[in-house]
């Protein structure tokens, strides 16, 4: 079975668990989007493992690993990672490959970020500065663009970076009043990052084709949440990919009719990092005791996530542009010992109920949320696996947002272990 796991609100739902407990069935594991501004955590008993850009799958260790051609690497980043899991006794020197047509996210990129969201003051997106935007605008431009395939050629990537340098420089000069970039450092750095990741470069798409045909069960993860969507989210605030499972097919090559089953990844609330209209959140001890809770602070970035209730209209819309037949559902034990909660199964906007979701930034930030109120439940939630264990009004909850959200949950964590999830058919 193929199968694809994407989050359905705006980010850190918590694709990371879910990705290593589907894992253990796949031979394959895919990230097919984004870049280390994604944060995926996995818990293995005491061990934590934050991973930007390999896949959650890495730490199963008969897992092949993909990198594809939708992900902008930065090497300095996979290195980090390659040597952490190494640290912890996990190799992945005979398991990973990366596209030959994955962009390389480098030192300007990052500079650009910075700079450019400075520039911005009080309009600022609220990016994590990692350089992601930067680079897939250099991919669109394709002039200055870097990608893994130029590590094989490293004369005429010199040749390359020089044009490209001074180009930034003087954008960066006469825009901002920067430093200038010193092209044969970078040429340096890059010479390292090629010297170790060279050998992992390959057709990524070949190979999954190739594996399709001999039966090989793949999962592909995607990264950030359908609401950061590109062209699908709430634009500007927004990533510079296509995060929803329509990302799919451009990220990795393989078309979605490839894929059996679209799996859509929910928090029992909803959070958001960065700038950007948020209908549902609470900027008050509600929203405080949420995120202590739920330890809502970014694995990226460490900044304190902006925490609300469950936004039903959000989740119902991300998941019909992208598919998902199945609903897995994270943090119900976040909730547990609040006397009452809300779902958002509605918006006014401007005098006008809507159950639809407005893209547009302007439209959301006039959004009225019209809640469905329910009663919470106490007690630890941690040990329980069968979902008519949970208690009623759990129960209740979980049900009201699949009638509302037109899709079944099939999973649920109740703790952040591998081990503290319920499976329901």
């Amino acid at each position: 079975m193929n199968c694809c796991v994407v989050g359905l609100q705006w980010g850190d739902e918590g694709k990371g668990k879910v990705v290593d407990i589907l894992a253990e069935n796949s031979d394959i594991v895919v990230r097919y989007g984004g870049g280390a501004n994604a944060g995926h955590t996995v818990i293995i008993g005491d061990t934590r493992f934050a991973l930007h850009l390999m896949p959650s799958g890495s730490v199963r260790r008969g897992t092949v690993c993909v990198i594809a051609n939708g992900v902008v690497v930065d090497p300095a980043v996979l290195l980090e990672e390659i040597d952490g899991l190494s640290e912890k006794g996990i190799g992945i020197d005979d398991r990973l490959l990366i596209s030959e047509n994955a962009h390389v996210v480098l030192d300007y990129h990052k500079a650009e970020d910075k700079l450019r969201e400075a520039s911005l003051g009080a309009d600022k997106i609220g990016t994590t500065a990692r350089g992601i935007g930067p680079c897939y605008a250099d991919k669109t431009g394709r002039s200055y663009a870097v990608r893994m395939a130029d590590f094989r050629d490293m004369d005429a990537l010199r040749e390359k970076l020089k044009k490209i340098v001074a180009y930034k420089n003087t954008l960066f000069g006469a825009l901002y009043g920067a430093e200038p970039i010193d092209a044969d450092e970078l040429y340096a750095r890059c010479r390292t990052y090629a010297d170790r990741l060279v050998g992992f470069v390959t057709n990524t798409t070949r190979f999954l084709h190739e594996s399709i045909d001999d039966g090989k069960n793949i999962l592909f993860e995607g990264a950030q949440g359908a609401l950061l969507d590109i062209d699908h989210g709430t634009f500007p605030f927004v990533t510079s990919s296509n995060s929803t499972a329509l990302g799919l097919g451009p990220g990795c090559g393989v078309p979605a009719q490839m894929v059996d089953k679209f799996i859509g990844l929910v928090k029992a609330y909803s959070t958001r990092v960065g700038s950007g209209p948020f209908p549902t959140e609470q900027d008050n001890d509600i929203g405080n005791l949420i995120r202590e809770r739920g330890h809502e602070y970014g694995t990226t970035t460490g900044r304190p996530r902006r925490c609300g209730w469950f936004d039903a209209v959000a989740v119902a819309y991300s998941g019909r542009i992208g598919g998902v037949n199945e609903i897995a559902m994270m943090h119900l034990d976040t909730l547990a010992g609040m006397k009452e909660l809300k779902i958002c199964r509605a918006y006014r906007i401007r005098g006008e109920e809507t159950t639809f979701f407005p893209c547009d930034a302007t439209d959301l930030a006039d959004a009225e949320c019209i809640y469905e109120d329910m009663p919470g439940w106490d007690g630890d939630l941690s040990q329980v696996r069968d979902f008519g264990d949970l208690p009623k009004t759990t129960q209740d909850y979980v049900r009201t947002i699949e009638d509302i959200v037109k899709i079944p949950v099939t999973i649920m964590g109740v703790g952040p272990k591998r081990s503290e999830v319920i499976f329901r058919g």
